[in-house]
């Protein structure tokens, strides 16, 4: 084993007079209220915009598969 060296600082006491005070939260924090959501009714204008978007996907994706057919005869 090691020999201990001659330097050493001298150790502290730990053990005070007076007890140090806790810091530990007496009251745990509130609750809080869970939020309510609530879905908005869609309106008919935003149905047939989201109609005509899926629509008008389906017809370019549709010409795009057409027009690479055309090229690979």
């Amino acid at each position: 084993m090691s020999k201990q060296s001659a330097s050493r600082k001298t150790t502290v006491a730990l053990a005070g007079d007076a007890p140090r005070p806790s810091r530990i939260r007496r009251e745990p924090p509130p609750l809080e209220k869970p939020k309510s959501l609530r879905a908005y009714p869609t309106t008919e204008r935003e149905t047939w915009m989201v109609a005509i978007g899926v629509l008008l996907f389906g017809i370019a994706i549709a010409v795009i598969i057409f027009g690479i057919s055309e090229y690979t005869k």
